[in-house]
């Protein structure tokens, strides 16, 4: 399934069906999945078989794609159609993308209202393959302009995955990285292990040690210590959904790094497509965070459930807010404080 040069892609639309690597087994194997229904799209969005805001937003847009493949003359249309949108949008609340992926075939659903079923799937097929197709070009402007920002012998820390596997091109963060990388820099990589999912410990070294980038492997809790001691050079992370002042959700854990970050005078770059972007809500506040079953918690444990008054918390998202994002690497450029005036003028409802 290897592609371009810093792409594994995380899905592939097969026409009636989508393919996906299963993100939950990997780096241990490869092991790939077919998706023929819209609810089989949403539960594999829930379980994080696939994940990453970007992919997920695409893979949805696919899944009511799907959804309205396997309709019939004999069904109600709108009310199929909206049903299935409700479904794809209930499995992940935090992702931007999600949501403005199924608002475009929303609009293009309303549009195309009136021709016959079997016209009316292919549009909103079309529309998917534009969004995933737009997606790649968005990763590759992404990865151009923040490459810009990483000097040679750079050691960067990032969090989560935000790479091939959460997008549908090279990735955001990561893309970022191995876009330095290419270009000849002598970069080197510093990863949290990202707890209780460990994306970053499975998902971002198995991308990076594939294009053989130097990648150094931390716990979540040592990287203020590497910052103080002058090991790390700038911090590059995704986005989940960025408010309108410049508040951003990212996986839980970003919130603490932007503070250590801003406490050692290191550089906190967020990377994330101009469709992250909600300019419906005002701050970080109001940003509805995901939260996930203790069990995740519990995985990496022994024992530990024994104890059946145990209370467990696993918020999947926290919210970074802007005084201490250094800037916003998005495909229409670097955007700086004044976040909410600036963001305006790059996010458009639609492209």
């Amino acid at each position: 399934m290897e592609g371009k040069i810093g792409m594994w892609p995380a899905f592939e639309w097969l026409g009636d069906s989508i393919k996906i690597i299963d993100q939950r087994y990997l780096p241990e194997k490869e092991e790939y999945i077919i998706l023929k229904t819209h609810e089989e799209v949403a539960k594999a969005i829930e379980n994080m078989a696939i994940r990453g805001a970007p992919a997920i937003g695409v893979v949805a847009s696919y899944g009511i794609a799907l959804g309205m493949l396997n309709l019939s003359l004999n069904d109600k249309l709108d009310d199929k159609f909206y049903e299935i949108c409700k479904r794809l949008e209930s499995t992940r609340p935090t992702a931007r993308n999600l949501f403005w992926a199924i608002e475009r075939l929303k609009k293009k659903f309303e549009e195309s209202r009136k021709v016959p079923l079997d016209e009316l799937k292919k549009i909103l097929i079309k529309e998917a393959c534009k969004i995933e197709k737009e997606d790649v070009e968005l990763n590759r402007k992404i990865s151009a302009y923040g490459s810009s920002l990483i000097e040679d012998g750079d050691r960067i820390l990032t969090h989560c995955n935000a790479g091939a596997l959460a997008t549908s091109g090279i990735g955001t963060a990561l893309g970022i990285i191995k876009k330095a990388f290419q270009d000849g820099k002598e970069i080197s990589v510093f990863i949290d292990e990202t707890r209780p999912f460990l994306q970053g410990a499975r998902l971002s070294t198995w991308e990076l040690l594939k294009e053989k980038i130097p990648v150094t492997l931390i716990t979540d809790n040592m990287a203020g210590w590497l910052m103080n001691k002058g090991e790390i050079d700038l911090v590059i992370v995704g986005a989940d959904r960025i408010a309108s002042n410049g508040d951003i959700a990212n996986k839980i854990g970003t919130y603490s790094l932007s503070i250590l970050a801003k406490e050692n005078k290191i550089p906190f770059y967020v990377a994330a497509p101009h469709s992250t972007i909600d300019l419906s809500i005002r701050n970080g506040k109001q940003i509805p965070i995901e939260e996930r079953s203790p069990d995740e918690v519990l995985s990496i444990l022994k024992g530990v459930e024994s104890f059946t008054e145990l209370k467990i918390r696993n918020p999947a998202f926290d919210v970074t807010p802007n005084k201490y994002i250094t800037a916003i690497i998005t495909d229409k450029g670097i955007i700086r404080a004044p976040y909410k005036n600036n963001l305006r003028k790059i996010s458009p409802l639609f492209p």
